[in-house]
Protein backbone atom coordinates (compact mmCIF):
# COMPACT_ATOMS: atom_id res chain seq x y z
CA UNK A 1 0.00 0.00 0.00
CA UNK A 2 3.34 2.01 0.07
CA UNK A 3 2.76 6.16 -1.21
CA UNK A 4 5.03 8.26 -2.51
CA UNK A 5 4.69 11.68 -0.88
CA UNK A 6 8.30 13.38 -1.07
CA UNK A 7 7.47 16.61 -1.75
CA UNK A 8 3.56 16.85 -1.59
CA UNK A 9 2.31 19.78 1.01
CA UNK A 10 0.15 18.07 3.20
CA UNK A 11 -2.42 19.66 5.38
CA UNK A 12 -3.42 17.45 9.10
CA UNK A 13 -6.19 18.62 10.28
CA UNK A 14 -6.13 18.03 13.93
CA UNK A 15 -2.89 17.87 16.21
CA UNK A 16 -3.80 15.65 19.26
CA UNK A 17 -2.38 12.37 19.33
CA UNK A 18 -3.58 11.26 16.00
CA UNK A 19 -2.74 13.55 14.13
CA UNK A 20 0.78 14.94 15.54
CA UNK A 21 1.47 11.06 14.80
CA UNK A 22 0.29 11.57 11.01
CA UNK A 23 2.43 14.64 10.83
CA UNK A 24 5.83 12.76 12.10
CA UNK A 25 5.03 10.28 9.44
CA UNK A 26 4.80 12.61 6.54
CA UNK A 27 7.93 14.06 7.67
CA UNK A 28 9.76 10.96 7.21
CA UNK A 29 7.74 10.32 4.11
CA UNK A 30 9.47 13.57 2.94
CA UNK A 31 6.24 15.53 2.48
CA UNK A 32 6.14 19.20 3.48
CA UNK A 33 3.76 19.64 6.03
CA UNK A 34 1.15 21.73 7.67
CA UNK A 35 -0.47 21.62 10.92
CA UNK A 36 -4.25 22.76 11.62
CA UNK A 37 -5.78 22.36 15.11
CA UNK A 38 -8.46 24.80 16.52
CA UNK A 39 -6.41 25.87 19.48
CA UNK A 40 -2.77 24.78 20.69
CA UNK A 41 -2.44 20.84 21.64
CA UNK A 42 0.18 19.72 23.60
CA UNK A 43 2.63 18.65 20.21
CA UNK A 44 2.12 21.99 18.64
CA UNK A 45 5.48 23.08 19.71
CA UNK A 46 7.50 20.07 18.81
CA UNK A 47 5.83 19.93 15.74
CA UNK A 48 6.98 23.47 14.69
CA UNK A 49 10.52 22.55 15.88
CA UNK A 50 10.27 19.33 13.28
CA UNK A 51 9.13 22.14 10.62
CA UNK A 52 5.59 21.91 10.41
CA UNK A 53 3.51 25.12 9.75
CA UNK A 54 1.04 25.16 12.19
CA UNK A 55 -1.95 27.44 12.08
CA UNK A 56 -4.11 27.11 15.00
CA UNK A 57 -7.98 29.39 14.65
CA UNK A 58 -7.42 30.19 11.12
CA UNK A 59 -8.91 27.36 8.57
CA UNK A 60 -9.52 28.24 5.01
CA UNK A 61 -6.24 30.62 4.50
CA UNK A 62 -4.48 27.05 4.83
CA UNK A 63 -6.53 25.68 1.78
CA UNK A 64 -5.06 28.69 -0.72
CA UNK A 65 -1.20 27.61 0.17
CA UNK A 66 -0.45 24.82 -2.59
CA UNK A 67 -2.08 22.21 -0.43
CA UNK A 68 -1.92 19.07 -2.22
CA UNK A 69 -3.65 16.58 -0.12
CA UNK A 70 -5.50 16.78 3.45
CA UNK A 71 -5.37 14.34 6.33
CA UNK A 72 -7.70 14.33 9.09
CA UNK A 73 -7.53 13.42 12.68
CA UNK A 74 -10.52 10.83 14.04
CA UNK A 75 -11.87 13.48 15.99
CA UNK A 76 -12.61 15.80 13.24
CA UNK A 77 -16.16 15.58 11.36
CA UNK A 78 -16.58 14.56 7.95
CA UNK A 79 -18.43 17.69 7.41
CA UNK A 80 -15.92 19.66 8.87
CA UNK A 81 -15.98 23.57 7.40
CA UNK A 82 -12.25 22.45 6.15
CA UNK A 83 -13.31 19.74 4.94
CA UNK A 84 -15.52 20.13 3.24
CA UNK A 85 -14.04 23.38 1.40
CA UNK A 86 -11.35 20.80 0.70
CA UNK A 87 -13.52 18.24 -1.26
CA UNK A 88 -15.19 21.97 -3.09
CA UNK A 89 -11.74 22.44 -4.26
CA UNK A 90 -10.70 18.82 -5.35
CA UNK A 91 -8.12 18.40 -2.95
CA UNK A 92 -8.19 14.37 -1.29
CA UNK A 93 -8.74 13.80 2.13
CA UNK A 94 -7.77 10.85 4.04
CA UNK A 95 -8.45 9.43 7.31
CA UNK A 96 -5.13 9.25 9.84
CA UNK A 97 -5.57 5.30 9.42
CA UNK A 98 -5.73 5.76 5.10
CA UNK A 99 -2.19 7.38 5.75
CA UNK A 100 -0.60 4.95 8.04
CA UNK A 101 -2.03 1.74 5.90
CA UNK A 102 -0.63 3.73 2.70
CA UNK A 103 2.59 3.79 4.75
CA UNK A 104 3.27 0.38 6.09
CA UNK A 105 3.64 -2.58 4.44
CA UNK A 106 2.46 -5.23 7.02
CA UNK A 107 -0.18 -6.96 7.43
CA UNK A 108 -2.82 -5.54 9.29
CA UNK A 109 -5.99 -7.29 11.51
CA UNK A 110 -8.65 -4.90 12.10
CA UNK A 111 -11.62 -5.09 14.50
CA UNK A 112 -14.58 -2.89 14.71
CA UNK A 113 -18.10 -2.55 16.15
CA UNK A 114 -19.79 -0.55 18.73
CA UNK A 115 -18.85 -2.67 21.79
CA UNK A 116 -15.81 -4.56 22.69
CA UNK A 117 -13.25 -3.39 20.13
CA UNK A 118 -10.76 -2.71 22.09
CA UNK A 119 -10.52 -5.93 24.06
CA UNK A 120 -11.21 -7.86 21.50
CA UNK A 121 -8.24 -5.96 19.96
CA UNK A 122 -5.73 -6.73 22.93
CA UNK A 123 -6.76 -10.16 23.41
CA UNK A 124 -6.05 -10.78 19.58
CA UNK A 125 -2.61 -9.19 20.35
CA UNK A 126 -1.38 -11.58 23.54
CA UNK A 127 -2.42 -14.57 21.42
CA UNK A 128 -0.25 -13.36 18.28
CA UNK A 129 2.67 -12.37 21.14
CA UNK A 130 2.06 -15.86 22.62
CA UNK A 131 3.30 -17.50 19.31
CA UNK A 132 6.43 -15.68 19.92
CA UNK A 133 6.26 -13.64 16.47
CA UNK A 134 6.46 -9.66 16.36
CA UNK A 135 3.11 -7.41 16.84
CA UNK A 136 1.47 -4.42 17.08
CA UNK A 137 -1.05 -3.37 18.35
CA UNK A 138 -2.30 0.10 17.44
CA UNK A 139 -5.94 2.46 16.36
CA UNK A 140 -8.46 3.55 18.60
CA UNK A 141 -6.85 1.77 21.01
CA UNK A 142 -4.36 4.43 21.84
CA UNK A 143 -1.24 4.32 19.43
CA UNK A 144 -2.29 6.20 15.86
CA UNK A 145 -1.20 3.60 13.26
CA UNK A 146 0.91 6.21 11.52
CA UNK A 147 2.51 6.25 15.20
CA UNK A 148 4.43 2.79 13.44
CA UNK A 149 5.76 4.02 10.49
CA UNK A 150 9.25 3.11 10.42
CA UNK A 151 9.85 1.66 13.20
CA UNK A 152 7.97 -2.00 13.05
CA UNK A 153 9.45 -4.75 12.44
CA UNK A 154 8.74 -5.71 8.76
CA UNK A 155 7.49 -9.29 9.23
CA UNK A 156 5.33 -7.75 12.04
CA UNK A 157 1.47 -8.36 12.51
CA UNK A 158 -0.75 -4.89 13.36
CA UNK A 159 -4.03 -5.07 15.15
CA UNK A 160 -5.62 -2.37 14.54
CA UNK A 161 -8.89 -1.46 16.44
CA UNK A 162 -10.84 0.57 14.31
CA UNK A 163 -13.09 3.59 15.57
CA UNK A 164 -16.26 4.92 13.43
CA UNK A 165 -14.51 7.85 12.85
CA UNK A 166 -11.54 6.27 11.12
CA UNK A 167 -13.21 4.76 8.51
CA UNK A 168 -14.95 7.94 7.06
CA UNK A 169 -12.35 8.20 3.96
CA UNK A 170 -10.57 5.14 2.84
CA UNK A 171 -9.49 4.41 -0.36
CA UNK A 172 -6.70 1.50 0.14
CA UNK A 173 -7.05 0.10 3.39
CA UNK A 174 -8.41 -3.04 3.69
CA UNK A 175 -7.27 -5.53 6.24
CA UNK A 176 -6.20 -9.10 5.38
CA UNK A 177 -8.96 -10.27 8.52
CA UNK A 178 -11.64 -8.02 9.37
CA UNK A 179 -14.03 -8.31 12.63
CA UNK A 180 -16.99 -7.15 13.53
CA UNK A 181 -17.74 -7.91 16.90
CA UNK A 182 -21.70 -5.90 17.31
CA UNK A 183 -23.33 -3.11 15.91
CA UNK A 184 -25.20 -0.95 18.01
CA UNK A 185 -26.64 2.14 18.49
CA UNK A 186 -24.00 4.61 19.55
CA UNK A 187 -22.61 7.84 17.77
CA UNK A 188 -25.95 9.59 17.12
CA UNK A 189 -24.84 12.96 17.98
CA UNK A 190 -22.52 12.70 15.25
CA UNK A 191 -24.46 10.23 12.87
CA UNK A 192 -28.62 11.22 12.47
CA UNK A 193 -29.63 7.75 11.54
CA UNK A 194 -27.95 4.34 13.13
CA UNK A 195 -28.44 2.95 9.29
CA UNK A 196 -25.35 5.92 8.43
CA UNK A 197 -23.35 5.18 11.24
CA UNK A 198 -23.80 1.41 10.55
CA UNK A 199 -22.72 1.40 6.64
CA UNK A 200 -19.61 3.43 7.49
CA UNK A 201 -18.62 0.96 10.10
CA UNK A 202 -18.71 -1.79 7.40
CA UNK A 203 -16.86 0.37 4.88
CA UNK A 204 -13.74 -1.52 6.77
CA UNK A 205 -14.93 -4.48 4.65
CA UNK A 206 -15.63 -3.06 1.04
CA UNK A 207 -12.12 -3.45 -0.42
CA UNK A 208 -11.35 -6.79 0.96
CA UNK A 209 -11.05 -9.69 -1.06
CA UNK A 210 -11.68 -13.37 -1.68
CA UNK A 211 -7.92 -13.63 -0.33
CA UNK A 212 -9.19 -11.84 2.83
CA UNK A 213 -11.31 -13.32 6.03
CA UNK A 214 -14.26 -11.29 7.56
CA UNK A 215 -15.03 -12.09 11.07
CA UNK A 216 -19.24 -11.45 11.82
CA UNK A 217 -21.43 -12.32 14.36
CA UNK A 218 -23.54 -15.19 13.88
CA UNK A 219 -27.20 -14.53 12.02
CA UNK A 220 -25.35 -10.54 11.19
CA UNK A 221 -26.59 -9.62 7.48
CA UNK A 222 -25.17 -9.04 4.27
CA UNK A 223 -21.61 -6.93 4.55
CA UNK A 224 -19.66 -5.28 1.59
CA UNK A 225 -16.81 -6.62 -0.13
CA UNK A 226 -16.03 -10.08 -1.16
CA UNK A 227 -13.94 -11.55 1.76
CA UNK A 228 -14.36 -15.34 2.95
CA UNK A 229 -17.24 -14.92 4.97
CA UNK A 230 -16.73 -16.81 9.41
CA UNK A 231 -19.20 -16.40 11.38
CA UNK A 232 -18.61 -16.36 14.98
CA UNK A 233 -21.46 -16.55 18.74
CA UNK A 234 -20.80 -16.62 22.42
CA UNK A 235 -21.26 -20.56 22.42
CA UNK A 236 -18.35 -21.13 20.55
CA UNK A 237 -16.33 -24.13 21.35
CA UNK A 238 -13.26 -22.30 22.35
CA UNK A 239 -9.86 -23.57 23.31
CA UNK A 240 -9.86 -22.67 26.92
CA UNK A 241 -12.49 -20.73 28.86
CA UNK A 242 -11.65 -16.84 28.79
CA UNK A 243 -10.60 -15.35 32.22
CA UNK A 244 -12.48 -12.35 32.06
CA UNK A 245 -15.97 -12.09 33.07
CA UNK A 246 -19.22 -11.81 31.11
CA UNK A 247 -21.08 -13.16 28.10
CA UNK A 248 -20.08 -10.37 25.83
CA UNK A 249 -16.07 -10.96 27.14
CA UNK A 250 -17.17 -14.78 25.74
CA UNK A 251 -18.84 -13.26 22.30
CA UNK A 252 -15.20 -11.15 22.40
CA UNK A 253 -12.78 -14.05 22.92
CA UNK A 254 -15.00 -16.02 20.13
CA UNK A 255 -14.44 -13.43 17.94
CA UNK A 256 -10.65 -13.49 18.71
CA UNK A 257 -10.12 -16.84 18.60
CA UNK A 258 -11.81 -16.78 14.93
CA UNK A 259 -9.12 -14.37 13.70
CA UNK A 260 -6.22 -15.92 15.22
CA UNK A 261 -7.30 -19.07 13.79
CA UNK A 262 -7.38 -17.39 9.77
CA UNK A 263 -3.56 -15.61 10.88
CA UNK A 264 -2.39 -19.03 11.27
CA UNK A 265 -2.27 -19.43 15.48
CA UNK A 266 -2.34 -22.56 16.63
CA UNK A 267 -5.10 -23.49 19.24
CA UNK A 268 -2.08 -23.86 22.06
CA UNK A 269 -1.14 -20.53 21.46
CA UNK A 270 -4.61 -19.22 21.21
CA UNK A 271 -5.90 -21.39 24.88
CA UNK A 272 -2.68 -19.69 26.51
CA UNK A 273 -3.92 -16.25 25.78
CA UNK A 274 -7.68 -16.86 26.79
CA UNK A 275 -5.92 -18.19 30.42
CA UNK A 276 -3.73 -15.24 31.12
CA UNK A 277 -5.64 -12.36 29.56
CA UNK A 278 -7.16 -9.87 32.25
CA UNK A 279 -9.29 -7.40 30.17
CA UNK A 280 -7.80 -3.75 29.38
CA UNK A 281 -8.38 -0.50 31.47
CA UNK A 282 -11.39 0.88 32.07
CA UNK A 283 -13.64 -1.91 31.08
CA UNK A 284 -15.48 -3.75 33.93
CA UNK A 285 -11.61 -3.05 35.59
CA UNK A 286 -11.18 -3.76 39.57
CA UNK A 287 -9.74 -1.01 40.50
CA UNK A 288 -10.29 -2.17 44.69
CA UNK A 289 -12.19 -3.59 47.30
CA UNK A 290 -12.83 -1.59 50.72
CA UNK A 291 -14.59 -2.98 53.66
CA UNK A 292 -16.14 -5.71 51.27
CA UNK A 293 -17.20 -3.01 48.99
CA UNK A 294 -15.70 -3.62 45.01
CA UNK A 295 -14.98 -0.87 43.01
CA UNK A 296 -15.18 -1.03 39.65
CA UNK A 297 -13.86 1.38 36.64
CA UNK A 298 -16.06 0.67 33.50
CA UNK A 299 -15.58 4.40 31.86
CA UNK A 300 -15.56 3.22 28.15
CA UNK A 301 -18.79 2.47 28.30
CA UNK A 302 -19.51 5.44 26.48
CA UNK A 303 -22.83 4.20 25.76
CA UNK A 304 -25.94 1.92 27.10
CA UNK A 305 -25.25 -0.80 25.05
CA UNK A 306 -21.43 -1.00 26.84
CA UNK A 307 -23.16 0.04 30.12
CA UNK A 308 -25.67 -2.68 29.56
CA UNK A 309 -23.03 -5.22 29.53
CA UNK A 310 -21.13 -4.04 32.44
CA UNK A 311 -24.50 -4.33 34.39
CA UNK A 312 -25.31 -7.96 33.49
CA UNK A 313 -21.65 -9.18 34.03
CA UNK A 314 -21.63 -8.07 37.61
CA UNK A 315 -25.37 -8.87 38.18
CA UNK A 316 -24.12 -10.80 41.11
CA UNK A 317 -24.68 -7.94 43.78
CA UNK A 318 -26.65 -4.78 44.23
CA UNK A 319 -24.53 -1.89 42.41
CA UNK A 320 -24.30 1.67 42.97
CA UNK A 321 -23.94 2.77 39.50
CA UNK A 322 -22.32 6.05 38.48
CA UNK A 323 -23.80 7.26 34.99
CA UNK A 324 -23.35 10.37 33.00
CA UNK A 325 -21.61 13.08 30.99
CA UNK A 326 -22.40 13.95 27.71
CA UNK A 327 -24.96 11.76 25.61
CA UNK A 328 -24.96 10.51 22.22
CA UNK A 329 -29.08 11.33 21.38
CA UNK A 330 -30.23 7.68 23.49
CA UNK A 331 -32.57 6.32 25.09
CA UNK A 332 -32.05 5.63 28.49
CA UNK A 333 -34.62 3.60 29.03
CA UNK A 334 -32.67 0.03 28.48
CA UNK A 335 -30.76 1.00 31.08
CA UNK A 336 -33.18 1.57 33.86
CA UNK A 337 -34.78 -1.47 32.86
CA UNK A 338 -31.65 -3.45 33.02
CA UNK A 339 -31.67 -1.92 37.14
CA UNK A 340 -33.14 -2.94 40.42
CA UNK A 341 -34.60 -1.35 42.58
CA UNK A 342 -32.02 -2.57 45.33
CA UNK A 343 -29.82 -0.99 43.04
CA UNK A 344 -29.05 3.25 42.73
CA UNK A 345 -28.34 5.21 40.49
CA UNK A 346 -25.50 8.46 41.30
CA UNK A 347 -25.57 10.79 38.67
CA UNK A 348 -23.42 13.29 36.97
CA UNK A 349 -22.80 15.67 33.94
CA UNK A 350 -25.22 17.21 30.89
CA UNK A 351 -27.07 13.96 30.70
CA UNK A 352 -28.22 13.84 33.94
CA UNK A 353 -31.42 14.97 33.34
CA UNK A 354 -32.35 12.52 30.55
CA UNK A 355 -30.96 9.47 32.62
CA UNK A 356 -33.36 10.98 35.72
CA UNK A 357 -36.39 10.84 33.98
CA UNK A 358 -35.92 6.91 32.79
CA UNK A 359 -34.95 6.01 36.37
CA UNK A 360 -37.71 7.65 37.66
CA UNK A 361 -40.02 6.38 35.13
CA UNK A 362 -38.51 2.80 35.98
CA UNK A 363 -38.47 3.57 39.76
CA UNK A 364 -35.11 3.27 40.31
CA UNK A 365 -33.96 5.52 42.94
CA UNK A 366 -31.12 7.83 42.11
CA UNK A 367 -28.95 10.77 43.43
CA UNK A 368 -28.35 13.71 41.49
CA UNK A 369 -24.38 14.19 41.87
CA UNK A 370 -23.47 16.25 39.06
CA UNK A 371 -19.73 15.67 39.16
CA UNK A 372 -17.75 12.40 39.93
CA UNK A 373 -15.96 13.26 43.12
CA UNK A 374 -19.34 13.59 44.68
CA UNK A 375 -20.63 10.46 42.94
CA UNK A 376 -17.67 8.56 44.31
CA UNK A 377 -18.21 9.76 47.89
CA UNK A 378 -21.90 9.50 47.98
CA UNK A 379 -21.74 5.99 46.87
CA UNK A 380 -18.85 4.81 48.89
CA UNK A 381 -21.17 6.04 51.84
CA UNK A 382 -24.53 4.59 50.69
CA UNK A 383 -22.54 0.88 49.82
CA UNK A 384 -22.62 -2.21 51.82
CA UNK A 385 -20.58 -5.27 52.57
CA UNK A 386 -20.82 -7.37 49.23
CA UNK A 387 -22.23 -4.51 46.94
CA UNK A 388 -20.79 -3.11 44.24
CA UNK A 389 -19.65 0.87 42.87
CA UNK A 390 -19.62 0.48 38.93
CA UNK A 391 -18.42 3.82 37.17
CA UNK A 392 -19.99 2.51 33.61
CA UNK A 393 -21.69 5.90 32.85
CA UNK A 394 -22.90 5.18 29.45
CA UNK A 395 -22.68 8.98 27.88
CA UNK A 396 -19.37 10.54 26.65
CA UNK A 397 -16.88 12.20 29.10
CA UNK A 398 -15.68 15.13 26.89
CA UNK A 399 -18.47 17.87 29.31
CA UNK A 400 -15.98 17.42 32.22
CA UNK A 401 -12.89 15.43 31.19
CA UNK A 402 -10.71 15.05 27.82
CA UNK A 403 -11.55 11.40 27.40
CA UNK A 404 -12.69 8.36 28.95
CA UNK A 405 -9.14 7.44 30.30
CA UNK A 406 -9.05 10.80 32.27
CA UNK A 407 -12.26 9.83 33.55
CA UNK A 408 -11.05 6.43 34.48
CA UNK A 409 -7.96 7.27 36.15
CA UNK A 410 -9.58 10.28 38.15
CA UNK A 411 -11.82 7.66 39.65
CA UNK A 412 -9.44 5.07 40.59
CA UNK A 413 -7.65 8.36 42.07
CA UNK A 414 -10.88 8.85 43.91
CA UNK A 415 -11.45 5.40 44.91
CA UNK A 416 -7.43 5.37 46.36
CA UNK A 417 -8.11 8.49 48.56
CA UNK A 418 -11.32 5.75 50.17
CA UNK A 419 -8.56 3.28 51.10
Amino acid sequence: MSVDLAGRRVLVVGLARAGSAAADALLGAGAEVVGFSLEETPASGRLRARGVEVHVGREEETLTQGIDLVVKSPGVRADAPLIASARARGIPVWDELELGARLLSNPIAAVTGTNGKTTTTALLGEMLRATGRPVEVAGNIGRALSSLVGSIDSEAWVVCEVGVFQIEDLEVFHPQVGVLVNLEPDHLDRYEEFDTYAATKLRMFELQTGDDTAIVPAGFGPIPGSARRVEFSADDALPAEPAIPGAHNRENAAAATLAARAIGVSDEDIASALRSFRGVEHRIEAIAEIDGVRYVNDSKATNVAAALRAIEALRSAALHLILGGRGKNESYAPLAAALRPEDRAYLIGEAAGAIEGALSAAGIPFVVSRDLKTAVAQAAEAAERGEIVLLSPACASFDQFRDFEERGDAFRALVETLG
